[in-house]
């Protein structure tokens, strides 16, 4: 075998907690070395997660909801607008591709960071040999070594699947021409997200959910008023189906209605026909053969790595970060456990991350966002609940631009009247929950946000007309009441 390099650290992988990890060895002076094989430099988020997908959200959505314009000022003469999937799909391809070299390539390099291509795994406890690849060969030795590899789409054990051609979030974003029936199974925020994205192409979509609502890990009433969003816009939206079988036994160029999905809803039997397959079930952390056993390294039934709560596996000198770890498999929290992961490896910092004030967003049209916990969880936990919820038609904003789709629920303690979680659907949620996330973070009373003073009009008043709902009757009072 070929000697083996030694670093400082060594990365397994290439996304986001990867590159948090070496701008933070960069920071202390650390040698480096990465080691990425499968998605391009970037990982999930810039190559076939949020990047893609939130571009290709807006081009569906601009195309989509001006025709529907709910001024009676603005009228379309010639119906809908012509959109052209194989355009979206190459613009998409100019932006990852630029992303890829400006925000991973380059950064790299201004870190002197040694870069090696190919499929790694450990060979001993300390070190990556390279199996395959640009760089097949060669190992790299790492005084504290960082499993950053990522996850990929889930695919479960249907019967019939192995039979059926099918798309991911990840093989869709290679296709150039647009399906024309999908047959969505998965109601989660992969399959909402990509659900509306191939609707508003023109796509028809029908979406089989397992559980009794869409967004079912999320505060109940967003699943339930996205829903109703889906359906009044042409999506059709099946819950409680279980499916018993997929067949694409009839697939023939000319019947373009050639998946059929059998399902279990509510005790009856069903079935679903459709163009294409596409699975939103999911993701499974990128564990298997990069040689952990080697490495005195533990594993969860789900494939996650077992870590501590400053990342460090059971081999003190390996530390783990981002989806490989398991949930909550946000490109966000990735990117602040491989930062986390390096100050606890050379630093002995014992940082770590207050998950409960971690903020999820679902980037549909309305969007949706939550953090901290919800009614239920506070029930089970006290045994009551002190809750607000405001709709958004009750918002001057919300009502000036004509999109009152939506709700702010907030939920407090019953006796500090602390801010414990927030829950939203709205036109502009993704950016409203950041004021909650800091009030759940820091503890911010309901009576803190009322205080402070919002811009009228603004869509984040809805959080303070929530707060306000636990002091007053919101209906009955003017725009700019304290």
């Amino acid at each position: 075998m070929t000697k083996s390099d030694t670093y400082d650290l060594v990365v397994l992988g290439g996304g986001a907690a990867a590159f948090a990890a070496i701008t933070e060895a960069d920071r202390r002076g650390l040698s480096t070395a990465l080691v990425n094989s499968g998605l391009p430099l970037g990982g999930t988020c810039v190559n076939v997660g949020c990047v893609p997908s939130k571009h290709l959200l807006e081009v569906g959505k601009t195309a989509f909801e001006p025709p529907r314009t709910p001024f009676k000022a603005i009228s379309y003469d010639d119906g809908q607008p012509a959109t052209n999937w194989h355009e979206a799909i190459a613009e998409k391809d100019d932006l990852v591709a630029g992303l890829q070299h400006e925000n991973y390539a380059s950064v790299a390099d201004h870190f002197g960071t040694k870069i090696l291509e190919g499929y790694g795994a450990f060979s001993d406890s300390r070190t990556i040999e390279i199996l395959d690849g640009q760089d097949a060969g060669r190992s790299v030795t790492g005084k504290k070594i960082l499993i950053a590899t990522g996850s990929s789409p889930a695919i479960p054990d249907f019967p019939g699947l192995t039979d059926v051609p099918y798309e991911t979030s990840e093989s869709i974003l290679e296709r150039t021409d647009l399906p024309e029936h999908v047959i969505m199974i998965g109601g989660g925020y992969v399959g909402l997200e990509w659900s509306q994205i191939l609707h508003h192409f023109g796509a028809s979509v029908t979406i089989l959910q397992r559980s009794d609502r869409v967004l079912s890990a999320m505060e109940p009433q967003l699943g339930e008023e996205i829903e109703r969003t889906f359906t009044d816009e042409g999506i059709e939206v099946i819950t409680g189906a279980q499916i018993q079988a997929i067949d694409g036994s009839d697939r023939t160029i000319e019947n373009d209605e050639d998946v059929v999905v059998a399902a279990d809803v509510g005790g009856s039997n069903q079935t679903f026909a459709g163009s294409d397959l596409f699975l939103a079930t999911g993701v499974t952390p990128n564990t298997d053969e990069i040689g952990l056993e080697s490495a005195k390294i533990a594993t969860e039934n789900s494939g996650a790595i077992q870590v501590n709560k400053r990342f460090q596996t059971a081999n003190p000198d390996v530390y783990a970060a981002g989806d490989c770890i398991g949930e909550p498999m946000l490109e966000t929290t990735a990117a602040k456990e491989g930062n986390h992961a390096v100050k606890n490896a050379v630093g002995d910092e014992g940082v770590t991350i207050d998950y409960q004030s971690v903020p999820a967003v679902v980037y549909t049209s309305p969007e949706v966002a939550s953090v901290g916990i919800t009614e239920a969880e506070y029930v089970e936990e006290f045994g009551t609940c002190t809750c607000r919820t405001v709709r958004m038609d009750d918002v001057p904003k919300a009502k000036a631009v004509r999109d009152s789709r939506g709700f702010v629920q907030v939920v407090k303690h019953h006796e500090t009247d602390e801010i414990v979680g927030v829950h939203m659907v709205g036109a502009r949620a993704a950016d409203m929950i950041s004021e909650a996330t800091l009030a759940v973070k820091f503890g911010l009373t309901v009576d803190d946000i009322i205080d402070t003073v919002h811009p009228f009009p603004t869509f984040s008043e809805a959080f303070k007309h929530a707060c306000q709902a636990f002091r007053r009757d919101v209906s009955k009072m003017s725009c700019c009441v304290e």
